[in-house]
């Protein structure tokens, strides 16, 4: 036996099965088992995914947003597709009813071949949406007065197809006749802008894979090589359309992809949602409060929301993929390093998920290349696998502040209905488990909480209890909220760089949380402490720095306002790098029985007169984003900032009878005059320098340390 015991076996329907689940639900209610009717999704009293059209809709999700990094709304612009699939299928037919935008010239299934080289997008859009409203349909039933000039509908067991000039502009072909199965492979090829699949069958691989090894041998004729991949994104509706090392090859060419685990989570997440209510209601039905009739009337009143729920998490699994795809190559080393410690923790086999290896990753750092997106989406499924396992081995599911994230996983009615039953749902502490690790590494990566426990040592839930606390303290869903508001209207780009921005704070932040004596505190009261105090320094924080720090904030805000962003959203990713200076502000005020308002005038004037923004500049800018020259770095900057905080509580300790600032830092200065004038001598010698290196920064850093 390999595997542990499971609360529940998930059972999905496969081809042709799509309509067995009251069958499965039948048995096992006969058997008494304790799932009853959820233990098969999808049946008659659950959700029906094509009519919600569920995978297609998440899958569209990817679509969007590969389209968006190249400054395309599919939802308002034109754009080419070729398909695999037709419009009596789920996924497909589902599909090329997301946009009135889509202009579908060519697909195929295993009947027939469409061609429409010049469609109208919305006379082709509403004829798909009466085809898929047939209750069988093939590309037959297509209105050939709508086909534009030189397209046609193709059996494929035609012997020769003529093809015509409209075609071969379209698919940018040479012959005049092909088979159907040249075809076929000739769609699969073609440059347009989006390749949809939405059937079954593997037909990409990669040049080193034979067609033996890729295990469809239906489909050995059809199928292409990743390279040969002319279309500028390819969305995986179905599953395994392409090998993984084929996902690679073809990204490697610069096509946009991800996976299918990726694009067509969407049924499976919804079928989780069904199994979870089903499973809280199946508490009220038992206690007499509720019947399984009144149950059956409420899950499809839940519809929209369940989708919407199941959506947001497509939502943001591809942003993350979009903004760590920005910046692969400066992560390289944290994703070897993440990569490494799975291998070692035997939870990683690196050859079977065909991730590079160590040789692999030096030829791509040479050539300052990084994880492609299909890499990537397996790191972040085993980020979150891994993460899962730690927080429910941990306490952290059970602590009351964390375990809100219960509710939050299930639709708005039953918050307002149920909410008395949910603590006592069976598989509370996984679905917390699971809400919890899912939501914080779409925010923060695949190796955050890695690089966490490499640089400070933490756990993995110690790790996640900072980072909450952190993400409220700081006010980041308003802040992530606001920033994807601009979605189309600014650059993505712009966006991702604003979510990158606000990503400096959140490690250290974290990482502050994780060296404080506040992180075994009860969370509910610590973020009362912090969040007001923090809000009210925000707002003054701008007119308390120094100069170059001001100039160099309010550059920053200019730059995306000229992009299109509000002024006051960019004010607040730009500072965030400067905002995580509150919590020692906050700590030393409590200290020393002064108002954080005091403190932070003080905080801020200390720095500026010694000369701590030039150098912390000169930490950030030292070159390398190797591990041990990134840990280098964080350590230098963590000791300045907690200098900055030991200058600041020894300047009050020294003056409990001073009121005003200036009067304070006189105080101090009067108290140290030796070692200012030292340091500030050492601080003037490496300016004239201009890049100091590691070695001199360090002199620095110990000489201001003898004023603390």
């Amino acid at each position: 036996r390999h595997d542990a015991d499971d609360p529940y076996l998930v059972v999905a329907a496969d081809k042709g099965t799509a309509t067995f689940s009251d069958f499965a639900n039948a048995i096992s209610e006969e058997y008494g088992f304790w799932l009853g009717d959820a233990f098969a999704s999808g049946g008659s009293a659950g959700y029906d995914h094509k009519v919600m059209g569920i995978t297609a809709r998440g899958a569209w999700e990817s679509v969007k947003r590969h389209f968006r990094e190249m400054g395309v709304d599919t939802q308002s612009s034109d754009f080419t597709v070729a398909g695999i699939g037709d419009m009596s299928g789920d996924v497909f037919g589902n599909g090329m009813l997301l946009s009135r935008h889509i202009k579908l010239i060519a697909a195929f299934d295993h009947r027939h071949i469409f061609l429409d080289p010049v469609p109208d997008p919305e006379e082709s859009f509403k004829e798909r949406e009466r085809m898929f409203g047939l209750p069988r349909s093939s590309w037959l039933d297509y209105d050939a007065k709508l086909i534009s000039q030189g397209g046609g509908v193709y059996p494929r067991s035609a012997k020769s197809i003529a093809i015509t000039p409209e075609v071969r502009e379209a698919l940018a072909l040479k012959a005049s006749a092909m088979t159907p199965t040249e075809l076929v492979n000739a769609i699969l090829k073609a440059p347009v802008d989006l390749l949809y699949n939405g059937g079954i069958g593997t037909y990409v691989k990669a040049l080193s894979e034979s067609h033996v090894q890729v295990g469809d041998r239906a489909n050995d004729a059809l199928r292409v090589n990743g390279r040969e991949l002319r279309c500028k994104v390819f969305a995986e509706g179905g599953n395994l359309g392409c090998t993984q090392l084929g996902r690679i090859e073809y990204a490697l060419a610069g096509g946009r992809i991800n996976t299918d685990a990726i694009d067509n989570s969407a049924g499976v997440d919804t079928s989780d949602h069904e199994v979870n209510i089903k499973i809280l209601l199946g508490l009220p039905i038992a206690e007499g409060e509720l019947t399984v009739k009144q149950r059956n009337a409420l899950l499809p009143e839940m519809t929209d929301e369940v989708a919407a729920l199941v959506l947001r998490d497509n939502t943001f699994q591809t942003q993350s993929l979009s903004v760590s795809g920005r910046i692969a190559a400066a992560m390289l080393d944290a994703h070897q390093r993440f990569i490494q410690f799975l291998e070692k923790t035997g939870r990683l086999n690196r050859a079977l998920e065909f991730l590079p290896s160590d040789e692999e990753f030096a030829e791509r750092r040479s050539k300052g290349i990084g994880l492609t997106s299909p890499e990537r989406a397996v790191l972040l499924a085993y980020s979150k696998i891994w993460l899962y396992d730690e927080l429910l081995a941990a306490t952290l599911p059970d602590d009351p502040w964390v375990a809100t994230a219960l509710a939050r996983y299930f639709p708005r009615a039953l918050r307002e209905r149920y909410a008395s039953y949910m603590p006592r749902h069976p598989l509370k502490r996984e679905i917390i488990a699971t809400y919890v690790s899912n939501s914080m590494i779409n925010r923060v990566g695949s190796t955050f909480v890695h690089q966490l426990l490499d640089a400070t040592g933490a756990k993995p839930p110690e790790t996640v209890r900072a980072y909450l606390l952190n993400r409220e303290i700081f006010g980041f869903v308003d802040l992530w909220k606001a920033i994807e508001t601009l979605d189309n209207v600014v650059p993505d780009a712009v966006q991702s760089a604003m979510l990158i921005d606000t990503s400096r704070l959140i490690i250290r932040g974290t990482t502050w949380f994780l060296r404080s004596r506040r992180l075994s505190d009860d969370m509910a009261a610590t973020i009362r402490h912090f969040a007001p105090k923090v809000q009210a320094l925000a707002e003054r924080l701008l007119r308390l720095l120094d100069p170059s720090e001001r100039a160099r904030i309010e550059a920053g805000v200019a730059e995306y306002v000229a992009k299109g962003v509000p002024a006051e959203l960019a004010a607040r990713a730009v500072s965030c790098d400067t905002l995580y200076a509150a919590l020692d502000i906050i700590e030393v005020a409590g200290d020393a029985q002064r108002t954080p308002e005091l403190v932070a005038e003080l905080y801020f004037a200390l720095s500026t007169k010694l000369g701590l923004p030039w150098l912390r500049e000169k930490i950030s800018i030292l070159p390398g984003d190797a591990h041990w020259q990134t840990l280098a770095k964080g350590a230098m900057l963590d000791d300045l900032w907690s200098l900055q905080r030991n200058l600041a509580a020894e300047v009050f300790d020294g003056g409990a009878d001073i009121a005003a600032t200036a009067g304070l830092i006189a105080a101090w200065q009067d108290r140290n005059r030796r070692g200012i004038e030292r340091a500030g001598q050492l601080l003037s010698e490496l300016r004239a320098v201009g890049s100091p290196d590691p070695a001199m920064l360090s002199v620095a850093l110990r000489e201001l340390r003898n004023l603390a």
